[in-house]
């Protein structure tokens, strides 16, 4: 079994795009869109409690259009959760 070591996120105010960024070496399928899965692979290497409760709860505030991941179309949805229920600090929405 291999092993996969992941940049963590970076430690006070993030830009939005370096958030996207670090949620895209979460992509395992390398369609651009992040998956609930995959989502939920990112919070567990943050060391969250109830990642797979916060994945699933992350996915239905920022999927818009149900199709069972977040695109960059709906990546502001996804942020504006982050910094809700994980406390997460993004600036510069704008851009999304």
């Amino acid at each position: 079994m291999a092993f996969i070591r992941y940049r963590g996120l970076p430690q006070g105010e993030v830009t939005a795009e370096e958030f996207w960024a670090w949620l895209g070496q979460f992509d395992a399928d390398h369609d651009g869109r992040i998956s609930r899965e995959e989502l939920q692979r990112a919070l567990r290497s943050l060391n969250l409690w109830f990642a797979s409760w916060k994945a699933r709860e992350g996915l239905l505030a920022a999927d818009a259009n149900r199709d069972g991941s977040v695109g960059r179309e709906e990546a502001g949805r996804l942020f504006a959760f982050a910094q809700r229920q994980l406390g997460v600090k993004i600036s510069q929405l704008g851009y999304y």
